[in-house]
């Protein structure tokens, strides 16, 4: 089986080089070694795999054949050898994380104080924004999204259960100014609307009815890019406010919020980490993956 793999990196070498001196300086050996082992394999096949001249080398129909067939397995060797090396190895380093501000799981605080304690030799570096942009050309590792905003070529894993959004005010102002019946019924009433940037118009609120989706576009009386503030004002009776349900649950629970049009708020899928389809995944990320995939299983 040796026999049969020898030379086989050296081959690789040359054909991304087609050159012998630089193929043997990237495998730290000198050219008539390399030339030697690619001679061995050659003979061992019965079959020329390059063209020498003195001034280039070139593969042959065989070499071309050879090179398109064991190139993928090579990779797929050295990955597994890279992973068995890993799992030697401490994942560490400063991992960048972009979170949504409505992550509410995600941000509690539960699961990545257990992935720090699972991983002491990782920092974490979170920032919070709903705006969304390219992470990889802004340096991040990973980000955390609703998964309809998710780009198509990134790797995505759940880190929430499925969502619903729904308005909500205060008992105080639904008992002046009486509770909408119709997402239509919004216009008549004060509402306290979000919008990530003062230069954008604020959210339109989204419902579903008879399986059509709608939006409404509410005239705030206030209008902010902070949930918290959202929330505060629409317990205080200024007005009805929308948003995650995983976020007003805690108010509804004390009798501070009230749902409101439950009944054109379907569920959608949740929240995701994602990142960017590597050759190799940063042993810091994989580590964060296989923590969160522990952690949905308990």
């Amino acid at each position: 089986m040796a026999d049969d793999l020898e030379g086989i990196s050296v081959f690789l070498a040359v054909a991304e080089a087609r050159n012998f001196r630089l193929a043997g300086e990237r495998l730290g050996v000198t050219r008539s070694a390399v030339s030697q082992a690619l001679q061995r394999l050659e003979d061992r096949l019965g079959a020329p795999l390059v063209q020498r001249t003195t001034r280039s080398v070139s593969l042959t129909e065989a070499g071309e054949v050879f090179l398109e067939a064991v190139r993928p397995s090579m990779r797929q060797v050295r990955d597994a050898m890279q992973t068995v090396r890993d799992m030697q190895a401490r994942p560490s380093g400063l991992l960048r994380i972009t979170v949504s501000s409505i992550a509410e799981r995600f941000l509690s605080g539960t699961l990545l104080t257990g992935f720090l304690q699972a991983c002491p030799g990782i920092k974490l570096d979170i920032t919070i924004t709903d705006d969304e942009f390219d992470i990889v050309e802004a340096g991040f590792d990973a980000g955390v999204r609703l998964g309809e905003v998710i780009e198509q070529d990134m790797i995505a894993i759940s880190v929430s259960s499925p969502q619903r959004q729904c308005a909500a005010a205060s008992a105080g102002y639904l008992e002046r100014h009486g509770s909408p019946r119709h997402p239509r019924d919004l216009q008549n009433h004060a509402c306290i609307g979000w919008r990530p940037r003062p230069d954008t118009a604020p959210y339109r609120w989204e419902f579903t009815e008879n399986d059509r989706d709608f939006d409404v576009a509410v005239d705030p009386v206030v209008t902010t890019n902070d949930m918290g503030v959202m929330i505060r004002m629409a317990r205080a009776g200024a007005g009805i406010t929308f948003g995650m349900m995983e976020t007003f649950a805690p108010y509804v629970d004390r009798g501070e919020l009230m749902p409101l049009l439950e009944d054109f708020c379907p569920p959608f899928p949740g929240f995701y980490l994602y990142y960017p389809r590597r050759e190799r995944q940063p042993l810091k990320l994989r580590a964060l993956v296989e923590h969160i995939k522990r952690s949905g299983k308990r």
